[in-house]
Formats: structure tokens, sequence, C-alpha cells
């Protein structure tokens, strides 16, 4: 239990609603733009909790003696801990308990799929009741502190003298540099774009998490004194072997999966035929859904977005921003099995997104110029349980269909970015190309190398990945402090 778990005035609160007048309170609605109005505008969708629906919520949390939901979060946020500081109107307070482990709390507290974490273990779920909104109090006290204009910064120990590299400006690399610098050490992150985030910048549209949210996080780590290097791209423009001899004793890895798949089928190579890396990467990086930037995209009228993840959404809510007409998800399976947050379908369904479930592209047809012009697709029903426990997609004989589309966005996963495991001599890679590693992220071949996130898992929510960074920043300084 931490100091704060122990304060007089947390009794004071247990004792002034007793857990039956806080399980009646029901769970405050986040708020968010008309849907109307949000699919044709960039703003961020949901709006945040006002400081009286903050409190509100807040006096839901039952503040247990052995919190469940403390073990659903992987980067272990003390979580009753800064909730009943809300509670108390604390609210700068409660954001200093979020940051002594998170790096990213206004990030997490939007984009982490709480549902299936933290709030997915609140005791709540156990009386029928909704759970406590932990997300929306994690993402109110981190805006709170940041619109304050006195963001605090954690408390970090004196210089050790030793010297780390990372390898990424992505959440576990973020999160990595974030606990090391705490701890004491020299921390430099190598980025291979313009910009320092990672899928946070490129990945993820600013509807659902503005890049001012970002670089408030980043700027934080700034002045904690972690270094940032960009356009560096480890195993090309650096090697490992020249960051060992300018001093870095350990390296973390965390250049996540940047390698978009393919289905292979016929027609891929036709022009407006595009990964939702690509797509996603142009339109958030890159400024392409302004007509006089260096690099525009081209804005289809009916988009065919392939896929059932949130990156999916993403890449279908940004074509609808991007002005197309019509809007449709295609995806294998039924929607009960599609991997996304029901938040992001919901908004998705909202904005006028429609759903094809049930079919699968097996061919792309172009036009005389080469461009897409119409998918031929298979229905399909489902089948036994696959390996992923979800019931597998059964092609339905003769059931042929081709529906009509000037651009389709391929969301169907990623694979690791190969440049620098690749570069790394003597560096256990699996046959999926990610680094091999032990429970503490170390590498089981090169022990001063240290990973996580993408790049080991081959694809991760940013909550996971921040786990990672977090577990290795503690193995790091396990390892250099023997």
């Amino acid at each position: 239990m931490t100091e704060d778990r122990n304060a007089s005035w947390r009794e004071e609160l247990r004792k002034s609603m007793k857990p039956k007048e806080r399980t009646a309170i029901e769970r405050v609605p986040m708020n968010e733009l008309d849907p109307v109005l949000r699919a044709r505008s960039r703003d961020e969708v949901n709006q945040g909790l006002t400081a009286e629906q903050a409190v509100t919520e807040a006096k839901r949390c039952l503040d247990c003696g052995k919190p469940s939901c403390m073990e659903g979060c992987p980067v272990n946020i003390d979580i009753p801990g800064f909730i009943k500081n809300i509670e108390r109107g604390e609210f700068a307070e409660a954001a200093r308990v979020l940051k002594k482990t998170s790096s990213l709390p206004a990030v997490c507290g939007r984009v982490c799929p709480q549902e299936k974490q933290c709030e997915g273990s609140c005791i709540h779920l156990k009386m029928n009741s909704k759970p406590v909104a932990i997300g929306n109090l994690e993402r109110f006290a981190a805006d709170f502190e940041r619109n304050s204009g006195k963001a605090s910064l954690p408390e970090c120990r004196s210089s050790n003298g030793h010297k780390v590299g990372v390898i990424g400006s992505g959440p576990s690399g973020l999160s990595c540099a974030g606990d090391l610098i705490k701890m004491g050490y020299e921390v430099t992150v190598f980025e291979a774009l313009h910009e320092i985030g990672g899928v946070l910048k490129y990945g993820i549209p600013e509807f659902r998490l503005p890049n001012a949210v970002v670089d408030a996080e980043i700027e934080t780590l700034r002045r904690l004194g972690v270094k940032f290097v960009t356009d560096c791209v480890v195993g090309k423009t650096v090697s490992v072997s020249q960051l060992r001899e300018q001093g870095y004793e350990c390296l973390f890895v965390g250049s996540g999966a940047g390698l978009p798949r393919f289905m292979n089928i016929p027609g891929e190579n036709l022009i407006n035929v595009l990964s939702s890396n690509e797509y996603l990467t142009r339109v958030n990086l890159m400024d392409a859904g302004n007509p006089e930037t260096d690099t525009p995209v081209f804005r289809g009228r009916k988009v065919i977005v392939v896929g059932g993840g949130n990156t999916a959404m993403d890449s279908v809510r940004t074509a609808l921003r991007m002005g197309a007409e019509k809007a449709t998800i295609v995806y294998r399976r039924s929607e009960e099995e599609m991997p996304a947050r029901l938040e992001e379908v919901h908004h998705a369904k909202a904005e006028g997104v429609e759903f094809l479930t049930l079919h699968n592209p097996i061919e792309y047809i172009g036009d005389d110029k080469g461009r897409v012009k119409a998918v031929r697709l298979q229905k399909m029903q489902l089948g036994e349980p696959d390996e992923s426990g979800r019931r597998r997609p059964v092609e339905i004989p003769g059931a042929v269909e081709v529906l009509e589309a000037d651009m389709v966005v391929v969301a169907i996963g990623v694979s690791p970015n190969p440049i620098v495991p690749s570069s790394i001599e003597g560096l256990n890679i699996s046959r999926k190309g990610t680094i091999v590693v032990n429970d503490d992220m170390q590498s089981d071949s090169i022990p001063t190398i240290f990973a996580g996130g993408d790049i080991v898992r081959g694809g991760a929510t940013v909550i996971l990945a921040m786990g990672d960074g977090r577990r290795a920043a503690a193995a790091i300084d396990a390892y250099l402090s023997r």
C-alpha cells in the first residue's frame, strides 16, 4: 500500500458515503461532439469530463482494500489513490500520483482499452454495475494539470553516471525513457522520423489523440532531462556498435511494427490501394489532408477499409474526414468478433460508417488507368473457433459480390520493423521477426539489449507497450547496478 492509501483523509472519504450509496451513482457518460459535425472535423471526439462530473464519477470508487483494478493495469498505476484525490477535489495531486508510474497519463486516458484492463477488473462488475470510468478520470486529471499551466515533475534520483539509449519514441520507448531518467540515468531517444511520438503521432488520428496532448507529455520528459534525436535510423544512420562506442551501456529497442501486411490477392498493386500505415502516416504526420502540402493523398469518394481492429476504425473515420461520401468497413468475421474497442465501433457507426461483415476481399478490380474501381468480395460464414478463440471465417461456395470503390485501405495488421533487429549481429530473432526476450524484456542472446512493444509482441496496445518499457527500465537498472 502506498502512503496515499493510508492517509487519514482516505478514511474520512470512506465514512462520508456508504458503499450502497456509491454503487447507486450512475456512471457519468463522456461528453462527445455531435456525430454529424465531428465526422467532417478533426476536432477531438471525446471532450472530457467537467470538474463536477469527475468528482461525481470518482465517488463511485469503493476504494477497495485489495484493488483488483490495479491488477489489471500493465503499468501499475495507483488507481484508487488518484481517483480519491479527484473526489477530494485535489486534481493536481491526482496528476502527481499518476506521474509516479505513468509517463503518458493523458495518452493512456484516451486510447488504452480500459474495458479490457483496469475497468475490466473493477469490482462494480461483480455487482452488476458499470465499472468506474478509470480512463476518463485519468484523462481528466492529466488534462487539468496541463491546462493549468503548472505541470509538476516527478522526483528524480541524482545522476548515477550510466548512459542508456532508447531506439524508437513510441509508447514503449517513452515509458522506458521516463522511468530511466527518474532513476538517474542519462537517456537519449533515437527516432527515425522527423517528429517524436512514434505510433502516437503517425498511427492515431487527432480526433482520437490530439498531437498537442502527445507533445505535452514529451515536453515533460524533456524537462526531466531526456534527450531526443530525430531523423536517425539506428542500423542505417548510426550502428549499434557506434552507439556502444559513444558510451551507451544498454539499449532498449522499441522500434515498433511498421511493416504493413497485405492479403496477396489480385489487384493489390492498383493505384489507390493503400496500407493503413501509409494512409494514416500521410494524413496524421505529413498533413496530407491539406492539398497545399508536398505530399497530398487521394481523397476517395467511395472508400473501403479492410479489417476490424482499432486501426481499421481510425482509417475509415479518417476517410470520412477527408471527404468520403461513403466509407465502409469490410470484415471477414461478424461484428461480435471484431477486435476493435466497442467505443471506436460505436463512434464509427454514429458518424455514418457502414459495416459489411462476413465478407472478405478476393480481388481488387482496376480501370483502364490502373486505378481501383471495385472490390470482389467473398461472402463468409462462421465455423469452429481457431487459435485466437474466435470462430473461423469459412467461405460460402459461389457467394461472391462486387462493391464499387475508388479507394481501398488495408488494415489487417503489421509486422515488426526489420531494420534494427537485422542490424544487430548475434541478436536472436524469432521466425516472425520479433526480438526474443525473457520476462525482464532482456534479449536472450545479448544481455545489454532490451526490447518491448510491437518489436517483441508483433502487435500490442499502447498500455501493453508502456508496461514493457517500464519492465525493461527496471531490468536495465538491476543489470547496471550489479
